[in-house]
C-alpha cells in the first residue's frame, strides 16, 4: 500500500457512529469446527459517559458484556470476530505474533471485515503477557480497542490481585475533523501549543510521586534540544483510565497487606503518559508483555502502544492509593484508585499542579531483558530516518522501502529521529530487542514498541521467523495515518 491508499483506507473506516447502544451485541453465536466453540468477540457500538455527556464509542465485547479478552498462554488463540458497528473494520492483535494473514491490517493481506459478517482467527497464542487489540484505522480514536491479557501458569499461581488499566485520550470532535485540523496546521483543536520542552520535568525513578516528580538532566536523551520540541498534537476533551475520568474513577477494592500486579496499557492515540504510583513503591517486571530485570520506583513512562507490568505491595492498614497517569507536558491526568474495604476515598483532581514529565529514553536505557535474544551478528542491517513536521503535518520513514528479510535471518534496524516529535515505533509479527541507544550498545528490553525521541536513535534486532509483509510504524495514530509507516517484507513468502 502506498501512502495515499493507506490514508484512504484509514478514512473509510472512520465514518460516523450508528445509533442505539449495544452493551451486549445481539448476535447468534454459531457452533463451528466439529463442535468446538471459539471465543466470541464483537466489534460493537455503545454509549458511555464522559465529562457528564453521553459519548457514542466503539468496543470489543464478549457476549456477556465483558470488554476485552483474557486467555491462557500456550493454547490456541481461537476467536471469532463479528462486526456489528455498521461499517467496515478489522482488529490488530497488538503484542501477539500471529501468521501474517491474521494480523489485522486492512488489505495486508485481508480486506476490512464488512458489517454483519464474522471472521475466525486460529493460531498459537504464545507464551503470555499484557497485550491489547485495536482497530488499525481511525476507528481506534473512537475507543475501538480493548485489553488482551494472556496469562501464564505462573500468573495464575501467584498470590497477587491483577488490575488491568487501559489508558485512552478522548475527543467529542469527529476523528476526521481532528485529522483535517492537524493537516491544516490547527493542532490542539484551537491552534494553540501545549508548550515546548523547556522547563518541563523529565521522567525519573526517584521514588517520589504525585507532583514531586523531580527533574532529569538532558543526559537522559542525548542529542535532544530543549527548545522547539513538539509534545502534544491535540488537547483532548478527556483522558480516560478504563473509560473513566478522575471525576468518576474506577475504585478497585484491594486487601490490606496484599500484592497487586498492574497491567497498564497505553491505548491513547496521541498521548504519552507517566505512571505515578504515589505513596506506593512499584517494581517494574515487564514491558510490552516481556519480562525485564526488576526496576523499583514510583514513576514509569509509557508511550502510545506500550505496556507496563508493575507489582505493588500494599501497607497493612486501611488506605486509598491513587495510581495516576500524568499527561506528557501538561497538567491533565487520569487513573484508578486502589482502596481497602474500609478506607475513605478522597477525590483526586483531573488537573494537577504541574505538567507531567516528558516521556523520553531514560527508562529504556535502564531496561534489561530477562530473556534476551541469542547474541549473533546481523545478517541484514538497515538505517531509517524518521522525518516530518507539525506545520505541513506530513510524516515519513526514509529508507523504509528497502526493508527486506529472509527466514532465519537476524535483522537489525537503526531508527534515527530527524523530527521534533517523539515516535513510538511498533513492529508487527515479531518481538525485537533494543540493542543500542544513540549508538551505545546494550542488551536492552525485548518488546514490540520502542520510543525514539527527537534527535535520538534506537537500534533494534529481531529474528525473521514469521514470513509476511509486516508494518513498522509510528503508534501515534495521526503520524501513521499521514505517512509514517513502512513494511518489513520477506523475500521468501512462498
Amino acid at each position: 500500500m502506498n501512502r495515499r491508499s493507506f490514508l484512504n483506507t484509514m478514512m473509510s473506516g472512520a465514518a460516523a457512529l450508528g445509533t442505539g447502544a449495544l452493551a451486549r451485541p445481539a448476535i447468534g453465536w454459531a457452533q463451528t469446527q466439529a463442535g468446538r466453540l471459539p471465543t466470541k468477540l464483537a466489534a460493537a457500538s455503545r454509549t458511555i459517559e464522559v465529562n457528564g455527556r453521553a459519548a457514542r464509542v466503539f468496543g470489543l465485547m464478549q457476549p456477556d458484556g465483558t470488554h476485552g479478552l483474557t486467555l491462557d498462554a500456550e493454547v490456541l488463540f481461537d476467536v471469532e470476530l463479528t462486526n456489528v458497528i455498521g461499517q467496515p473494520t478489522l482488529i490488530h492483535w497488538h503484542g501477539l505474533t500471529p501468521p501474517w494473514e491474521a494480523d489485522g491490517v486492512p488489505d495486508n493481506p485481508l480486506p476490512l471485515l464488512k458489517p454483519a459478517t464474522s471472521h475466525r482467527y486460529t493460531f498459537p497464542v504464545g507464551d503470555g503477557g499484557t497485550h491489547w487489540m485495536h482497530a488499525h484505522t481511525l476507528q481506534e480514536q473512537n475507543l475501538l480497542a480493548a485489553p488482551l491479557i494472556v496469562r501464564r501458569a505462573a500468573d495464575r499461581a501467584r498470590d497477587e490481585q491483577e488490575v488491568v488499566i487501559l489508558l485512552h485520550d478522548f475527543s467529542f470532535t469527529p476523528v476526521e475533523e481532528l485529522l483535517a485540523r492537524l493537516q491544516q496546521g490547527q493542532g490542539h483543536d484551537a491552534g494553540k501549543k501545549s508548550g515546548d520542552m523547556a522547563g518541563m520535568p523529565m521522567t525519573n525513578h526517584s521514588g517520589k510521586g504525585h507532583g514531586d516528580m523531580g527533574k532529569m538532566s538532558m543526559g537522559a536523551m542525548p542529542g535532544m534540544q530543549m527548545a522547539g520540541m513538539d509534545l502534544n498534537d491535540i488537547d483532548y476533551d478527556a483522558y480516560l483510565a478504563n473509560e473513566r475520568t478522575l471525576d468518576d474513577p474506577e475504585i478497585v477494592r484491594v486487601e490490606k497487606a496484599g500484592r497487586v500486579r498492574l497491567r497498564i496499557i497505553n491505548g491513547a492515540t496521541a498521548t504519552g503518559f507517566t505512571i505515578d504510583t504515589g505513596a506506593l513503591t512499584g517494581t517494574l517486571l515487564a514491558v510490552d508483555g516481556q519480562a525485564v530485570e526488576p526496576i523499583v520506583g514510583s514513576s514509569f513512562p509509557v508511550s502510545m502502544g506500550q505496556r507496563l507490568d508493575i507489582s505493588l505491595a500494599l501497607p497493612t492498614g486501611e488506605g486509598a492509593y491513587p495510581v495516576l497517569a500524568l499527561r506528557e507536558g501538561a497538567a491533565e491526568r487520569t487513573g484508578v484508585i486502589l482502596a481497602t474495604s474500609q478506607s475513605t476515598v478522597k477525590r483526586v483532581a483531573k488537573v494537577g499542579d504541574v505538567a507531567g514529565p516528558i516521556v523520553g529514553a531514560d527508562l529504556e536505557q535502564r531496561l534489561r531483558a530477562q530473556h534476551p535474544l541469542e547474541v549473533k551478528p546481523a545478517d541484514r542491517s538497515f538505517t531509517l530516518t524518521l522525518t516530518g513536521q507539525m506545520q505541513s503535518y506530513a510524516w515519513a520513514i526514509d529508507g523504509g522501502d528497502a526493508l527486506r528479510a529472509r527466514r532465519r535471518q537476524r535483522i537489525e534496524i537503526t531508527m534515527r529521529n530527524a523530527s521534533m516529535m517523539s515516535h513510538p515505533m511498533h513492529l508487527h509479527g515479531h518481538h525485537f530487542q533494543v540493542t543500542a541507544i544513540n549508538g551505545a550498545k546494550l542488551a536492552g528490553a525485548v518488546r514490540d514498541t520502542v520510543l525514539v525521541p527527537p534527535g535520538a536513535s534506537m537500534t533494534i534486532a529481531f529474528d525473521a521467523n514469521n514470513p509476511g509483509t509486516w508494518p513498522l510504524h509510528c503508534h501515534h495514530l495521526y503520524h501513521m495515518a499521514t505517512g509514517m509507516m513502512a513494511y518489513v517484507t520477506y523475500d521468501d513468502l512462498g
